[in-house]
């Protein structure tokens, strides 16, 4: 009785053939991942919007912290619509925050139908990772940047101790106080993202831990740089953007050193069954 021959394995190139589209499909696929993406970040803004006022206040804590609680916050606002647009920028600022994950998840499902498998197993932990370190900036920033810098922008108001003196005292404008904190928070969370870009540079072979090693004293240019370009010009926010950079630059190149040797293991091994 003759056996029926079986199939042979499906290689990466035939997993890849099957999940070939034209391009009007692609098309239609990028057209829906877009409507998703901007669906949830309407829904979050519509919320977010709603509880603008609180959002607010929230974001006011470190000024709160800075100023103590023998000084009263006060800010202001020139012009009658200036309150009502900050809070639209809380809401979408908010809206953005909370829909990130559903837009990774969206642009994952887009691209990784033309991932192999392997590579689709590696992209899932930058898709954690991602948002996790941009956390841990914005957190950085709460609680401890943001302070500093208020405080030190605080302690240069004058007061008229004698008659004759100029009474020096900082009054924010609602808009200024949230891009002021806003840019602290995007400049952070852009820049803890260090570790991810040069681990995934290391999967693809750009860069190696001995390069890194080496530039450092180029990487603190550069870190000096990005932060004079991305923190609001003052020097705590600066410093407090740089340590935290060179930090995770250190940090980029033991993760880097781990890639390399999770790689020369799966050589070996692919060496051995050879």
């Amino acid at each position: 009785m003759a056996t029926a021959e079986l199939p042979p394995p499906k290689t990466e190139e035939d997993e890849l053939k099957g999940s070939e589209a034209p391009l009007l499909d692609h098309l239609i696929e990028l057209r829906k991942r877009l409507i998703y993406s901007l669906a949830a970040v309407v829904v979050f803004f519509l919320g977010c919007f709603f509880f603008a006022k609180p959002i607010y206040d929230l974001l006011l804590l470190p000024y709160r912290w800075a100023a103590g609680s023998s000084q009263d916050v006060k800010l202001i606002f020139t012009a009658p619509q200036e309150l009502f647009f900050t809070y639209m920028n809380v809401a979408l600022f908010g809206a953005l925050f909370l829909a990130f994950p559903i837009i990774a998840g969206q642009v994952y499902a887009f691209v990784a139908p033309g991932l192999y498998k392997r590579e689709r197993r590696a992209f899932i932990p930058y898709l954690v990772a991602t948002p996790l370190f941009f956390l841990l900036g914005s957190l950085l920033v709460y609680f401890a940047v943001a302070p500093m810098a208020l405080h030190f922008f605080l302690g240069m108001q004058q007061t008229a101790a004698a008659p004759g003196d100029v009474q020096i005292e900082m009054q924010t404008r609602v808009s200024e106080y949230l891009g002021f904190i806003m840019t602290l928070i995007i400049a952070f969370g852009i820049c803890f993202q260090l570790p991810v870009v040069l681990t995934l540079l290391a999967r693809i072979e750009l860069v190696n831990s001995k390069q890194l090693g080496k530039g450092r004293k180029y990487a603190i240019v550069g870190i000096l740089a990005v932060a004079a370009l991305l923190s609001p010009p003052d020097p705590i926010s600066q410093i407090g953007l740089s340590i935290p950079m060179y930090v995770r630059y250190e940090f980029s190149i033991f993760a880097v050193k781990w890639v390399e040797k999770q790689r020369a293991a799966k050589e070996a091994a692919a060496a051995v069954k050879a």
